[in-house]
């Protein structure tokens, strides 16, 4: 069920794809699968009812997710971190930046302590953090100076890890553009 439910959704075929997916998590409980294994089959989930623009629902089984995941696995998993970081993005799609800022603020130094200020995760982490600063219509001047900051140690970084030419180091790049745009339009 997991590689059809992930094959439609790679398809782009969302409404059978989620059909798939409620199924097969109800199939996770009913057969008593691990609580590691429901986590992920939610994670998909919640994947889904975002891209079906569902995205409250899809924030709800996110927060969940990460919850159990910070539980089971601890707040120092990769698999945390990362679940803390898309929980982060599903915040910013609803504009609720002040939750976003803040579960960032706490989760980036674990990150950075746990898998290294280098890594791909603690990388996206911290464009994430920028992009909350940024979008954030209630964002200071000084919020936009601390993306543009943020964004620019990130892109160095990130070059000099991943390479030049690898997709992470383009979307920090535009994210860092739009942040001096957005930045620039406030000064002017």
């Amino acid at each position: 069920m997991t590689q059809l439910g992930n094959g439609l959704f790679s398809a782009k075929d969302y409404e059978d794809a989620l059909s798939v997916k409620e199924a097969e998590l109800a199939m996770d409980r009913r057969l008593d699968a691990s609580e590691f294994d429901i986590l992920a089959t939610q994670s998909n989930l919640a994947g889904t009812y975002g891209r079906l623009g569902r995205l409250e629902e899809a924030n709800r089984i996110v927060r969940d997710v990460y919850s159990g995941y910070s539980k089971i696995l601890g707040e120092e998993h990769e698999v945390t971190l990362t679940t803390a970081n898309n929980y982060a993005s599903s915040l910013n799609g609803l504009q609720r930046f002040k939750e976003a800022k803040a579960l960032l603020r706490r989760t980036m130094p674990v990150a950075r302590r746990a898998v290294g200020e280098g890594h791909r995760l603690t990388l996206k982490m911290r464009w994430s953090y920028a992009q909350t600063l940024y979008k954030d219509p209630s964002a200071t001047l000084d919020d936009l100076r601390e993306a543009v900051t943020k964004l620019e140690d990130t892109e160095r970084i990130a070059r000099r890890v991943l390479g030049s030419a690898h997709p992470d180091v383009a979307g920090i790049e535009r994210a860092l553009r739009n942040a001096r745009a957005v930045l620039r339009s406030r000064t002017e």
